[in-house]
């Protein structure tokens, strides 16, 4: 049984591309020299969470004070801003801690890594939407603590808020003054910190949680390569043209971000090795279907009836399966249409050849393929209505009952 489960993590890591050719660590191995802070105590971050934030925001929601945070801190929302007036004083001294970039922050990368993101945003948007989106659905820890959190209850609005995050972080002044991630990851650090407050008290997620408290650094690790790593393999796999430099800015990009979210710089990889090698060990092992991803899984797939995005449910299955694997589609219940299958592997290489000038052949589903990823990328903003993202706003509650 132990070869089987060696073998099984093995080609699911292959099909990923998250994976080397040998079976990853079963204990935290990953060694701190190789991130950016290039020394660290050893410690599993799976049993690290958020010294800084965890007990103000559970202050917060115990003294009832989160509803009137959250009216503060809905015009707050460029990193130029001023700290917004009318928080509690022990979170406004928080945030004058945490609300800036770390020292080792490199502003030309950064710049890069947003004309990076400006020029690959159509793959970006696949991967982003349909592949990783999807794949926390395999995540148990993340679907269970999507699922049974207050988010989960309306997906629609849980997805939009998600692709705020990723929206603000791909934008072309993402980390100066006139952006927004910034601001953006400091909020979705307190959400992160009140779920770590409030999910405890679910007797559904902790009827089947396997940790006492859930978004533990190793968790946010894990989400990081569901994103970064798993999308810088799936652009290599296609071929699409990837200098060093824009690699290694999009690393940079994302090491700022794994930083503002509050993970310790001592697991924040320094290299794309080193975030293979920390995928490979975190994230890979850990894939299995759960009652609750399944639902999920079907709830974000299921929006695009919302939205025409000029294709069949059968094409959007396959789709998946094609950026993720056959056996995350098969956990996932995605019912087979070998015709679309066909279409999906034929016309997005196709669709990338010319986008990228290495044919001189507009493909006849160029204009099908394009239309698909633009309503996709729609559809997560603001629910598909509009071009402006969704506030991210502090839970106050987890999932009613029902």
């Amino acid at each position: 049984m132990e070869n089987l489960n060696r073998r099984r993590v093995l080609s699911l890591g292959a099909a990923l591309g998250l994976v080397s050719v040998t079976a990853p660590a079963k204990a935290w191995a990953w060694p701190s020299a190789d991130s950016v802070a290039g020394s660290g105590t050893g410690a599993d971050p799976a049993y690290v969470w958020d010294d800084a934030t965890d007990p103000l925001m559970a202050s917060l929601l115990d003294k009832g004070l989160v509803p009137s945070v959250n009216k503060a801190m809905a015009s707050w929302v460029n990193n130029g801003d001023p700290l917004p007036g009318g928080l509690p004083a022990d979170l406004t001294a928080h945030l004058r801690q945490v609300n800036r970039l770390p020292s080792w922050a490199d502003s030309a990368k950064l710049a890069r890594a947003a004309d990076f993101n400006r020029r690959r945003d159509t793959y970006l948007f696949m991967l982003y939407g349909l592949g990783s989106g999807i794949m926390s659905t395999v995540i148990p820890r993340e679907a269970r603590s999507v699922y049974w959190s207050a988010g989960g209850a309306d997906m629609q609005d849980r997805a939009a808020k998600t692709f705020t995050f990723g929206y603000d972080l791909s934008q072309l002044k993402a980390f100066e003054p006139t952006g927004q991630f910034v601001v953006t990851a400091n909020k979705t650090r307190l959400v992160h910190a009140a779920v770590r407050h409030l999910l405890p008290q679910s007797p559904h997620w902790a009827g089947g949680a396997d940790q006492d408290i859930p978004i533990s650094a190793a968790d946010i690790l894990v989400t990081f390569h569901s994103l970064g790593t798993y999308v810088r393999r799936r652009l290599l796999d296609w071929k699409v043209p990837f200098p060093a430099a824009d690699q290694e800015a999009f690393l940079h990009s994302w090491q700022v971000a794994l930083h503002l979210l509050g993970v310790p710089d001592a697991y924040i990889p320094q290299t794309w090795a080193a975030a293979d090698a920390q995928s490979a060990q975190v994230l890979t092992p850990i894939l299995a279907p759960t009652t609750e991803g399944k639902e999920l899984a079907e709830e974000l797939l299921g929006l695009t009836a919302q939205i025409d995005l000029g294709v069949t449910r059968g094409f959007l299955n396959e789709f998946v399966r094609y950026v993720l694997s056959d056996e995350i589609g098969d956990w996932l219940g995605l019912r087979r249409d070998y015709a679309a299958a066909a279409l999906v592997r034929t016309a997005w290489p196709a669709y990338i050849l010319f986008r990228e000038g290495l044919s001189p052949l507009m493909p006849g589903t160029f204009y099908m393929v394009d239309q698909f990823v633009r309503a996709l990328a729609m559809l997560f903003l603001n629910k598909g209505s509009s071009a402006t993202t969704t506030p991210i706003t502090i839970p106050t509650g987890n999932r009613p009952a029902g």
